[in-house]
């Protein structure tokens, strides 16, 4: 398990990293721990070190940063993170699961391998390991939680901007057709997207904005 190696973790008790690595199912067929108890405190840790993090980026009101954190620690921010990391590789699953290890098994594990980092190497690995993680996906502007259009919504209406969505595609036969829109913010085309559905598409072009106004 040399999936912490790029980031300089050695974890000295790997038993402990293979409690981390160990779902309820896998233990219910070979006995053990699983990662349970580690995934209870790795988000502790891990909401420690997020909103210190935002609390020094970003200037504004606890209710913002409480959103800002929520989407870089939602589900599926952690199973992007636990992927890039490698852990998705590593996890230990029963039979009857395995052919099953979505993202909520793949989101809990990266928490859990945090709460066995910081055991074993204390708060600043953990928060090094954290931030090294998240912070490229923060300075992207990248969007996790998937309602894009509210997103942008949001972000047009503090500048007071004007925001539509135009169908500027639609193509195929009535069962099977794909939609494109473009998304004009203040008269200004700012993102494209395409879709078998308008609502798809239009989530699709909101998400391509975003990318160029949060910059």
């Amino acid at each position: 398990m040399k999936f912490l190696e790029k980031y300089n973790i050695k974890i000295n008790n790997k038993e402990l990293l293979e409690t981390a690595l160990t779902h309820s199912s896998y233990q219910n067929e070979h006995g053990g721990a699983n990662y349970e108890r580690l995934e209870f405190l790795g988000d502790a840790v891990l909401e420690l070190i997020t909103s210190e993090y935002f609390y020094k980026k970003y200037d504004c009101q606890e209710g913002e940063l409480s959103k800002i954190r929520a989407s870089f620690v939602c589900e599926e921010a952690l199973a992007q993170y636990a992927k890039d990391v490698g852990i998705n590789n590593y996890i230990r699953v029963g039979n009857g699961q395995i052919n099953n290890i979505n993202d909520t098994i793949i989101a809990d594990t990266f928490e859990s391998v945090l709460g066995a980092i910081y055991l074993d190497q204390g708060f600043l690995v953990a928060k090094k390991y954290v931030l090294e993680v998240l912070k490229p996906y923060v300075l992207e502007h990248h969007v996790f939680l998937g309602d894009y259009k509210s997103r942008l919504q949001e972000m047009v209406q503090t500048d007071k901007k004007s925001l539509e969505y135009r169908l500027i595609s639609e193509v195929g036969p009535s069962h099977d057709k794909t939609f494109t829109f473009e998304v004009v913010i203040d008269g200004i085309v700012y993102g494209k997207g395409t879709g078998k559905s308008k609502k798809e598409a239009e989530q699709k072009a909101a998400q391509d904005a975003l990318q160029k106004v949060a910059k």
